[in-house]
């Protein structure tokens, strides 16, 4: 069983008047933010408000950058090269950065349609890695436990932070079940807990077909725009440190 594990939630994806509505709610209760760098979602404003927020927080602040894509919320693919990707994650590194009291960062979570492509492929993976040392080569990259983010990461030399899903199914191979497909994200509260417990407790999940899918991860993903966000991220931090796990931010302990 882990003893610490860190809780991460995508933040600021909002976009001038149009506010995310559950960030102050869920930020007690998480110990790291992804905050959206304007491509995706976001914009400078928005940015800067939320890095405020969580650092009063005492939570880890990362960038969560995504495809140049505001009408499709960075969740459509689009036919980049591995240059183009590295490019700009660098860009929207270096953007929130500048929002932060310290000037760095501590993480680096893909978001969307970026994050799938690179799960998959390993040259597109292996740029944006490279691009986030050149940034800081202090900085985590956070990508689905077993994908090739991790792979990219730690060729890199960079530390990384295998990510495990509280909130969405998963196919037998690993992957995520899309979100065009019924069951893809998990809104039962009593579900979710009980997936993040057998994940951190006995490194297995239950995919979407009923089989037992072996698992670990460094970091449980929340989605802020899920129903019950708040009641959830609070209900999983009870349970876990009920159960004798520390959450704290990935930055304390990722190698």
């Amino acid at each position: 069983m882990q003893t610490r594990v860190d809780i991460n939630c995508d933040m600021g994806e909002g976009y001038g008047p149009f506010a995310p509505r559950f960030d102050a709610e869920i930020i007690p209760y998480i110990s790291s933010a992804n905050v959206a760098c304007g491509f995706h979602a976001g914009d400078p404003m928005h940015m800067k408000r939320t890095v405020l927020l969580a650092e009063a927080a005492g939570v880890g602040v990362g960038a969560h950058p995504g495809l140049p894509d505001l009408m499709g919320f960075g969740r459509r693919e689009m036919r980049i090269t591995p240059e183009e990707a590295a490019a700009y994650v660098a860009y929207q590194i270096g953007a929130l950065q500048a929002f932060t009291s310290s000037g760095r960062l501590q993480h680096v979570k893909p978001h969307g349609a970026l994050y799938n492509m690179g799960t998959r492929n390993e040259e597109l993976a292996l740029a944006v890695a490279e691009a986030v040392k050149q940034v800081d080569p202090g900085l985590i990259l956070v990508g689905m436990a077993g994908s090739a983010w991790i792979e990219a990461g730690r060729k890199t030399g960079l530390r990384v932070a295998r990510e495990v899903f509280a909130d969405r199914s998963m196919n037998p191979d690993g992957s995520l079940v899309h979100r065009s497909r019924p069951g893809a994200v998990i809104g039962d509260l009593d579900q979710v807990v009980d997936r993040v417990m057998s994940i951190v407790k006995h490194g297995k999940v239950t995919a979407i077909d009923g089989r037992e899918v072996e698992i670990g991860g460094d970091t449980i993903c929340l989605h802020g725009d899920t129903p019950g966000a708040a009641d959830m991220a609070r209900t999983i931090r009870q349970r876990l440190e009920s159960a004798g796990i520390t959450v704290i931010p990935m930055g304390t302990f990722c190698e």
